[in-house]
């Protein structure tokens, strides 16, 4: 890569410069309107991270920076018990399969794969402006609440393990849409089950040891960082912002993929 020397694991210089600004602007974005993602993990690539090795060290940034938000979200009680158990273990199981999918997947395929993958994220984190917070909800029974939150928790839980951005933004709209759960409890159910499917796919990278430690701790900060100045800001029709920095960054990477450099 021009970016990055991958000798003696070491990380020249030049990929933090790249990762950690990025990854901060992803942490500012997500506090604003979710889809951090599709900036975090391209800014790996950018920065000519490999694939596999991208996708476990982001996974620790983004780990670290799920807890903080997932731990602000329990103390308000918004979570159902038994449901959040079942869904956790249901997201673990899901995303330990995509993360070890993954794995088997060449990097070239995974780099490829992210041209045709990353539009359509993009198109429906983007087109969602209000998070489904617009859909009617409080009509399910709990019965079918718990299905729906199990379900999904299992198979976006294993597009967790495999790849990752939007993750958040598919569970809040699967919740409020489809288990018509109030915004509140829809939110604090997603951070439990994506908090669940990071842990799990972070295990599962380490051990395969596709995670660069110092890298994805100096971006874990930036992540904190960016979602703490992000949350404090007021910031009206965040979707200005958001969008063109996602389109900004996905055509660098598509122009990177393309050209090979």
């Amino acid at each position: 890569s021009c970016f990055v020397l991958y000798e003696r694991e070491e990380i020249i210089v030049t990929a933090y410069l790249i990762v950690c600004p990025l990854v901060f602007l992803a942490g500012l974005v997500d506090s604003i309107a979710g889809g951090g993602g599709l900036i975090s993990l391209p800014g790996y690539l950018i920065a000519g991270v490999p694939a596999h090795m991208a996708l476990g060290t982001n996974k620790m940034s983004s780990t670290i920076g799920t807890s903080i938000s997932a731990v602000r979200l329990l103390k308000h009680g918004y979570l159902k018990g038994k449901m959040a158990i079942a869904s956790a273990v249901c997201a673990m199981t899901g995303s330990v399969l995509g993360a070890r999918m993954s794995l088997l997947v060449s990097e070239s395929v995974i780099r490829h794969m992210m041209i045709v993958v990353l539009p359509i994220v993009a198109y429906h984190v983007l087109k969602n402006k209000h998070m489904g917070e617009d859909e009617k909800t409080g009509t399910a029974s709990y019965k079918k609440m718990f299905l729906i939150s199990v379900i999904a928790a299992f198979f976006i839980g294993c597009y967790d393990g495999f790849y990752g951005p939007g993750t958040g933004t598919f569970l809040l709209l699967v919740f409020t849409g489809a288990a018509k759960m109030d915004t509140r409890s829809a939110s604090a159910q997603t951070k439990v089950i994506n908090l669940s499917s990071n842990i799990a796919a972070l295990v599962t990278f380490i051990i395969a040891g596709n995670v660069y430690y110092p890298l994805g701790l100096a971006a874990a900060a930036c992540s904190v960082a960016g979602n703490y100045l992000g949350s404090g800001l007021v910031v009206h029709d965040g979707q200005k912002i958001v969008r063109p920095v996602v389109l900004v960054v996905l055509g660098i990477l598509f122009i990177k993929i393309l050209t090979g450099n």
